[in-house]
């Protein structure tokens, strides 16, 4: 009997609140753009840690951006 091997799920950050800010064109749950969230499956395993990696420091940006434009009103 050949088994195939179980793939493991692909890793997300998906966190289930998905909005898609039209102003900053990010998803405000993940704060991945509309092409990476297109994309992800078919992402390598590297290309989806790149942008996992850069995230954190996407979404201080967004929270920054509207704290100012907030600021502003």
């Amino acid at each position: 009997m050949n088994a195939s091997p179980v793939k493991p799920p692909v890793r997300t950050p998906c966190v289930q609140v998905c909005f898609v800010d039209p102003q900053a064109r990010l998803c405000v749950g993940c704060f991945r753009t509309m092409e990476e969230l297109g994309r992800w499956t078919r992402f390598s395993e590297d290309e989806r840690e790149a942008v996992m990696a850069a995230l954190p420091e996407r979404e201080k940006a967004y929270q920054a951006a509207r704290a100012a434009r907030q600021g502003k009103r």
